[in-house]
């Protein structure tokens, strides 16, 4: 069973995902990426987006840790259900200081095509079959949603390449983890045109 690391609701279990559709964070690389984020003190006020949330975990964890708001997306019934269940838990936590968590039912696409943002910090942790194309069409869709300092963090497969980066967003790090991988990219200017 995962829990929140740390922060307001550190050490209470989250509800995890019933069935086999996800593969949650686990709290080593979790413990390692939110060590990281806090060394470059990128969660404290932050807007936060947890695409591809499963159990909300990583949005859940920068909430409790000091995130201003953490939107978690998540298209499977199932999933959706727990992040709400763990978003409640999160909220209820924070009492008169208002509602950090709430939690979008919606494919990931169809929910970048909103207007929204822009967001400090994101988290995309798609399932494995995702497609590189499909990713890159994602990472490309919120691209333009990313405030001028923010961080994109990808999870996936240590087998899988490195993410197509849109025009505008670079990688500027990366961690291995056992079967997972961490790519780190931020908001940058694009070269200016040739004359």
């Amino acid at each position: 069973m995962s829990r929140i690391i740390a922060g307001l609701a550190g050490g209470h279990s989250l509800v995890s995902v019933p069935g086999t559709g996800t593969r949650p964070t686990t709290d080593r690389v979790k413990e390692a990426l939110f060590s990281r984020l806090e060394a470059m003190d990128l969660l404290s006020n932050a807007a936060v987006l947890d695409l591809y949330a499963g159990s909300g975990a990583l949005g859940i964890e920068s909430a409790s840790r000091g995130a201003r708001s953490a939107e978690l997306v998540e298209n499977d019934h199932r999933a959706a259900q727990a992040c709400q269940r763990n978003a409640e838990l999160l909220n209820k936590l924070r009492g008169s200081k208002g509602k950090a968590v709430s939690v979008h039912r919606s494919k990931v696409e169809t929910f970048l095509a909103r207007p929204g943002g822009p967001w400090d910090l994101v988290f995309l942790d798609p399932p494995y079959p995702l497609s590189e194309s499909e990713l890159a069409d994602v990472l490309a869709e919120l691209s333009g949603k990313l405030s001028a300092g923010a961080v994109v963090v990808v999870e996936r497969s240590s087998r899988s390449p490195e993410p197509c980066w849109p025009l505008g967003v670079e990688r500027f790090s990366e961690r291995s983890y056992g079967e997972t991988k961490l790519w780190f990219a931020e908001p940058v200017e694009p070269p200016a045109p040739e004359l």
